[in-house]
């Protein structure tokens, strides 16, 4: 029967009219979204990949309907009713494929997995990783306040049972269990639960690691839909009489990749592969061993023996690996083996060389490396006519790859720490690479750490800010409103926080413990109250107004946007300065300070907070005025070349990343670094911090290119949460001809454009193609509407292929 209904027999629809065909068109394009969902749901195996399916289930639905409809009312005036076994055939094909995706995603939704209080484990894995930093082998601990996880954790969930079901428990700590509020004798680790209504709650202590649960049966499994409380506060009365326990706070549990009973949580290992060298050089004490590129992972030595001393010494460059006294990172080991052995350093690294050198009768075969990495699939893409740029965007991608890994960190070598300001850059980065949302969500609660708030994320004024920022983009991104409902309170407690650091004109001002950084820049003013903080505060509470709308505090929501309205005009009252056509840089002892700088001005154009006319006036007089602080690090370039592409100067920037990035690229950089100065000579590169080699050769920031040539030459940018709507605005700025891919919770949206013709592969949700034709440009896609000044718009339906032919203006 399947044969017959999918057999050779589609040749008839070659026979019937264009309109038919176009309808049949409608329908192989859905069924080709089926089989994308279906493969985005096998390939990730999580809650999001089974969301995103959901999204796009009914669109797929509706077109499958409409498109059947259609075509059997045209068969049927056409009184050819034979021939409608062939469209009708691509029907049930669809639905087959569908009723196919949904059991098996019904079947996914119900796989066990190890859960947790949100945000305990993300805080604890960041312990765990922030305090393996070593300099020159010494602990090097992080310099704010460190919280802890909760000891005790209650679990419940309440199930439905139509007959008995045996259950399997597994827990990270001591616990016991509660089958409708009565206690189980023991520590089982089954439970038969009887058929009909039950809850069912596991209560786990843990110390020293995170208490969680791994819960196994037929239809009882352990996922986010338990609920999780370290506090629920219950109370018994003289009769024994449980209380009722209703002011305890519930939240939906944590959960990450740990899928199996075996795989617990506290064991987190990211995975290895080794690798080896491809150059060794002998010198008098031993060898240095080039691996090539910048790299990351444990040295391993292979054949050891003998009695003596072995230092290894890393180097993100040749010369620091070959300063004894200068070198960050080493390692410092003694044997006595007389049988050969091979030997793993006990810590991960950073490096490119490593001088390995021995004393005595220590002899070494030969020397490897285990590459430590994040396991995620790239689901971004860039490529075009100008081969430097593509080098910049893959080497991009290795910069920001591996700096991505248990969290977004700032840089591979030195910190190794997760700071706000590096990891909202490294955020907007993964949109446009991984559109990895775990990453994002635990490097966020693992900033956020825990109440009472004693000081700024990181201690700094700014990463504060960036904090907020990187929720409001993860919403506009992902449209996910659970973790915004779950977290929404401590969102709540650091505002509160930040509001009361406020000074007497309601402006942040730094106060005694407070960092404001900015930016790595020389004679940056801090003083004062700073304008570039103000812009960020009032970002800030934008998030807050929108995240209290979400979870239903209707009245915070209002004082939020109000707080919002009051602050935006106090910043231009106090700062902006007609003369000089900017916003200054600061206000100190009431008055406005001279100064002119990049910052506040590059946040406002893309924040839209300045009029068309302000726009222009501060691209001129600010943005391509040389007499205006350049800015040195890859953090600023950033928003700066961003504002730059918000003005729509691609052309411009194209030439900038040309310079800049393909500076370091000429010094034969492997990854894109911390800090990058034209104007510096030779081993200057190398300095910071006072040290002589306290520069980061890998550091996220660097791997702006994936978010600027996705959002901003691709083009491609969700304007509703979670891609309800998006745009798709090419610009090559320059190029002959580019093409991409940019993630979304749906698939992946395609771009391909050259300076004639633009083909655009649509996702879930309703998009538009907005561009400039020197021509009337044309397609079958769909009517194409003039917007005046050779701009045009054309509508991007969900899941389908739209070609334009059309004339570049650029």
């Amino acid at each position: 029967m399947f044969n017959y209904f999918f057999g050779s027999r589609q040749k008839n629809m070659l026979q019937q009219p264009l309109r038919r065909t176009l309808v049949l068109k409608n329908l192989h394009s859905s069924l080709r979204a089926t089989k994308q969902y279906t493969s985005n749901v096998i390939a990730w195996r999580n809650d999001e990949a089974i969301r995103s399916f959901n999204r796009g289930l009914l669109c797929f639905i509706q077109q499958i309907a409409s498109s059947s409809f259609l075509l059997l009312a045209m068969t049927m005036k056409r009184r050819m009713l034979l021939n409608t076994f062939a469209p009708l055939r691509l029907c049930v094909k669809a639905c087959l494929t569908l009723i196919i995706t949904l059991a098996f995603t019904t079947e996914l939704s119900a796989q066990a997995t190890w859960i947790w209080y949100p945000g305990d484990y993300e805080i604890w894995l960041s312990n765990q990783m922030q305090n393996r930093r070593t300099d020159r082998g010494t602990f090097f601990p992080v310099f704010w306040k460190v919280d802890s996880h909760y000891p005790l954790m209650d679990f419940h969930k309440v199930f439905n049972l139509t007959q008995p079901e045996q259950v399997a428990i597994y827990t990270e700590g001591s616990y016991n269990i509660k089958l409708d509020g009565q206690p189980i004798e023991g520590t089982p680790k089954t439970i038969t639960i009887p058929a009909g209504r039950h809850k069912i709650n596991v209560k786990v202590f843990n110390q020293a690691n995170v208490p969680a649960i791994y819960v196994k049966g037929k239809t009882i499994v352990s996922d986010t839909g338990w609920l999780v409380t370290f506090e629920d506060k219950e109370w018994i009365d003289e009769t024994g009489k449980t209380s009722d326990i209703s002011a305890t706070k519930w939240l939906n549990a944590g959960s990450w990749n740990f899928k199996e009973p075996g795989n617990k949580p506290s064991t987190f290992k990211l995975p290895i592969t080794p690798k080896r060298a491809v150059s060794i050089t002998k010198n008098a004490k031993g060898k240095l061993i080039d691996f090539g590129e910048e790299t990351f992972g444990f040295i391993k030595l292979h054949g050891i023996k003998g009695l003596g001393n072995v230092t290894v010494y890393y180097g993100e460059s040749k010369e620091e690996a070959l300063s004894e006294k200068g070198a960050v990172t080493l390692d410092r080991l003694a044997f006595n083996k007389a049988v050969k052995r091979d030997s793993i350093m006990p810590l991960s690294k950073a490096f490119r060389y490593v001088n390995i050198q021995t004393d005595n009768t220590v002899t070494i075969d030969s020397v490897s490396m285990l590459y430590e990495f994040a396991d995620l699939k790239e689901r971004g893409s860039f490529k075009c006519s100008d081969d430097e740029i593509n080098k910049i965007y893959d080497v991009s991608k290795y910069t920001f790859r591996l700096n991505t890994r248990e969290f977004f960190i700032d840089g591979i070598k030195r910190d190794r720490w997760v700071w706000s300001g590096d990891a909202y850059q490294s955020y907007l980065m993964n949109y446009y690479s991984y559109f990895d949302n775990p990453t994002v969500t635990r490097t966020i609660l693992a900033l956020r750490g825990k109440d009472p708030v004693t000081g700024h994320i990181n201690t700094i004024m700014d990463y504060t800010f960036y904090w907020f920022l990187g929720i409001y983009d993860y919403y506009q991104y992902t449209g996910d409103k659970t973790f915004i409902t779950q977290f929404y309170p401590r969102m709540q407690s650091l505002m509160d926080y930040c509001l009361g650091r406020r000074n007497r004109d309601g402006l942040m001002e730094g106060m005694p413990g407070d960092w404001v950084f900015i930016d790595w820049a020389d004679k940056l003013s801090k003083k004062g109250e700073v304008s570039f903080e103000q812009l960020l505060l009032a970002r800030s509470l934008e998030t807050m107004a929108l995240c209290a709308g979400i979870a239903n505090d209707p009245a915070s929501a209002a004082r939020y946007k109000q707080l919002s309205e009051d602050l935006k005009k106090k910043l231009f009252d106090i700062y902006w300065n007609e003369s000089k056509e900017a916003l200054v840089h600061s206000r100190v002892d009431g008055k406005q300070t001279e100064q002119v700088t990049r910052y506040a001005n590059m946040f406002a154009i893309f924040f839209d907070y300045f009029n068309q006319e302000q726009k222009e006036a501060v691209k001129k007089s600010v943005l391509l005025n040389n007499n205006i602080q350049k800015i040195t690090t890859p953090y600023m370039r950033f928003y700066e070349l961003e504002a730059l592409c918000a003005m729509g100067e691609q052309s411009y920037v194209l030439k900038e990343m040309k310079d800049y990035w393909g500076g370091m690229l000429k010094l034969g950089a492997t990854s894109f670094w911390e800090e990058y100065n034209p104007n510096k000579k030779g081993a200057e590169h190398l300095a910071m911090y006072g040290r002589e080699f306290g520069k980061s050769l890998c550091h996220a920031w660097g791997a702006s290119p994936i978010y600027l040539l996705g959002k901003y030459y691709l083009g491609v940018k969700p304007t509703a949460p979670g891609y309800a709507t998006y745009v798709v605005e090419p610009k090559l700025g320059g190029l002959q001809w580019m093409e991409g891919t940019v993630p979304t919770p749906d698939g992946e949206i395609e771009v391909k454009c050259s300076t004639t013709s633009m083909t655009i592969n649509g996702v879930a949700g309703i998009g538009t193609l907005r561009f400039k034709s020197a021509i009337k440009p044309t397609s079958e896609a769909g009517v194409i509407v003039s917007k005046g000044n050779d701009v045009y718009e054309l509508t991007l339906p969900a899941h389908k292929t739209a070609v334009v032919n059309y004339k570049s203006v650029e």
